[in-house]
């Protein structure tokens, strides 16, 4: 499972021009799930996601997390994260789960983070969206559960 998390004074996201979630300071996570990935790829990023400390403390440090500073999360699904876009110039999404499976994961890691204590919006799975996001710092970290770091 692949998210890509940046930190946010404020984020939303809309469908047909309506405003489906919306959050102040916290986290947009971008969310794509593969092939054989699982409930518990979904649990172990949701508590990653909710005590990363990358939220500065009073001296200017990056020892906060989201759950620290009373932020919420908003949650996007994102097949695209995992494009293969070397061989020629239109990209191919061949390796994101089939969309069953996608949206079952998508839903377990937003009902995660919730069990972590944390507020979350979300977008509308497989929907056409326009997120805005102010980004803070600007922080933006890329997240693998396979990735063996």
């Amino acid at each position: 499972m692949k998210l890509l998390l940046q930190r946010a004074a404020e984020a939303a996201v809309e469908v047909d021009g309506a405003c489906v979630g919306r959050i102040g300071q916290g986290l947009l996570v971008l969310v794509c799930a593969e092939p054989g990935d699982t409930v518990d790829d979904a649990a172990y990023l949701a508590r990653k996601v909710a005590l990363m400390r990358i939220f500065s403390d009073e001296d200017g440090k990056m020892n906060r997390s989201v759950l620290d500073v009373g932020g919420a999360v908003l949650a996007v699904s994102q097949f695209t994260l995992v494009a293969r876009w070397k061989k020629g110039n239109r990209p191919g999404f061949s390796d994101a789960a089939e969309p069953d499976l996608g949206e079952r994961l998508y839903d377990a890691f937003c009902d995660a983070v919730r069990a972590e204590g944390l507020p979350v919006e979300t977008g509308r799975f497989a929907a056409v969206m326009k997120v805005s996001l102010v980004n803070d710092g600007p922080i933006t970290i890329w997240m693998d559960s396979r990735d063996p770091r």
